[in-house]
This record gives C-alpha cells, structure tokens and sequence, in this order.
C-alpha cells in the first residue's frame, strides 16, 4: 500500500508541474497579448503565487517522492532512465528558477506602468521575451521526464 500511496502521489505531483507550467504560460501569454499593464500585473500577481504555492510545493517533492519510489522498488540511481530525468529535472529547474523571478519581475514593472498610465517599458517587453523563450526548454524537458517515467527505457 505505501508503493501505491508514493506512486499516486509521485504522479500527483508531476501532473501539478505540467499543469500549472502549462496553465501559467497560458494566462500570461494572453496577458500580455493584451497590452493592458493593469490586467497583466493582476495576472502575474496570481500567476507568482500559483506558482509559489503549486508549483514549488511539487518541485521540492518530486525527488523525494521519487527517492521513496526507487526505495521501495530497488531501482537505483544508475540506471540510465532515472540518470536521464535527474539531469532533465535540474535542466528543468535551471530554466524555471529564473522564469520565477522574470515573473515577479513582469509584475512589478507592469504594476508601475499601470499606476503611471504609462506604456510598458521596454524593460519589460525584453523580460517577456526572455520569460517566453525559457519556457520552451523548460516544458520539452518536463515532457521528457513524463515520457521516461512511463516507459523506463534501458
């Protein structure tokens, strides 16, 4: 019964970093389509703490549920499916850290343009550039974890 607890909550937890990944890029993206300062400041304002409260509760206990799972089964860190998505796991983090921050980033400077009826800076669309590109390498190496978990390949 414990494996099964660990699994579900090892799936549960990778299914929160997909989705709330997918679902920030989503709302932020539409923001900014936008144009309005206002409404993306109110949207990065949820978006960093959907992010602070789903996504990094995940993050933090993915290896450990992982960890637990590879426990329970006898799996050890060398096989080459677990190496892979350990590397992919800190690839992945090494991209979302700093989207967090450009977040928190994108929020402020379009609070500010919004507070001052202004456009919004040219430090802010150079930000938005960064956050969107980052998402890209970010995602495809959460995919591939998915995709090792299920199929375990040698």
């Amino acid at each position: 019964m414990i494996y099964v607890l660990l699994k579900f909550a090892h799936v549960v937890g990778a299914t929160v970093i997909l989705g709330t990944g997918s679902g920030i890029a989503f709302f932020m993206l539409m923001a900014h389509r936008s144009g309005d300062a206002g409404f993306i400041a109110r949207t990065a304002r949820l978006v960093v703490l959907g992010d602070m409260i789903f996504t990094a509760t995940a993050v933090v206990l993915q290896p450990v549920t992982g960890y637990l799972l590879m426990r329970q089964t006898g799996v050890a860190f060398g096989e080459s499916w677990i190496a892979m998505s350990l590397l992919l796991y800190l690839v992945a983090g090494a991209f979302w850290l700093p989207v967090v921050w450009i977040q928190s980033r994108l929020r402020d400077l379009a609070r500010a343009a919004a507070d001052a009826a202004a456009p919004l800076s040219p430090a802010y669309h150079r930000l938005f550039r960064i956050w969107f590109w980052f998402g890209f390498p970010g995602f495809a190496a959460v995919l591939a974890i998915l995709f090792l978990m299920i199929a375990k390949p040698v």
